[in-house]
């Protein structure tokens, strides 16, 4: 949240100062570790070029003059910072960046003019917001199951369901079966014997 917060009230502060000097080409949002590539342009004949940033241009980071190839680049920034120039338009290459490179950057040219010096912002001007790069998560595509674990799993569901049916329809059967008991108990009583007894009174 504090990162958000950072980067509206540098947005606001650009553009407050710049929105009336500079042609501001605009918001430039980066991660730690990315490069960042400034371009400088002038159309007028221009004398020096100064690449400065903060808010109120405190800090140099990058100097050419048209009458010298020297050029001068801040300690800071001395392994990361390349450049390549057809002066005065000049392209700034910023490598590796941190998040202490976050902040406006000025493209601020320099000429003598009737015996005076004639300050003047030339195109390229930008704010530059690095940010922590965002963590990465690896998603693991979820893979079908296999065929035969379907399967299974199909044959134990289906075996479960016909054991859950069976019970009632055994419970049934269980209650209508006569018992053992009751079996021989009719097998034990003679079918004859009233016949018998009239036999025997027949033949006295």
């Amino acid at each position: 949240m504090s990162a958000l917060w950072l980067e509206f009230i540098l947005i606001l502060c650009f553009y407050g100062t710049a929105w009336t000097d500079a042609d501001v080409e605009g918001v430039v949002r980066k991660h730690v570790g990315q490069s960042v590539t400034i371009q400088c342009r002038s159309t007028s004949n221009q004398e020096t070029l100064n690449l400065k940033k903060g808010l109120h241009e405190e800090r140099d980071i990058f100097y050419a003059t048209v009458h010298s190839d020297k050029r001068t680049i801040d300690s800071k920034f001395t392994d990361r910072l390349q450049y390549h120039e057809k002066f005065p338009n000049v392209e700034i290459l910023i490598k590796n960046l941190t998040l202490n490179d976050t902040g406006p950057y000025w493209c601020v040219y320099k000429t003598i003019e009737n015996y005076g010096q004639k300050i003047t912002k030339g195109s390229g001007s930008v704010l530059l917001v690095v940010t922590e790069k965002p963590s990465t998560v690896v998603v693991r595509e979820c893979q079908p199951p296999q065929n035969d674990m379907v399967l299974w799993a199909v044959v134990i569901a289906a075996a479960v369901l016909i054991l859950i049916l069976s019970i009632p329809l055994i419970m049934m059967i269980l209650k209508t079966k006569p018992s053992h008991n009751t079996v021989k108990r009719r097998q034990q009583v003679p079918v004859n014997d009233v016949y018998e007894d009239m036999r025997g009174t027949i033949r006295r």
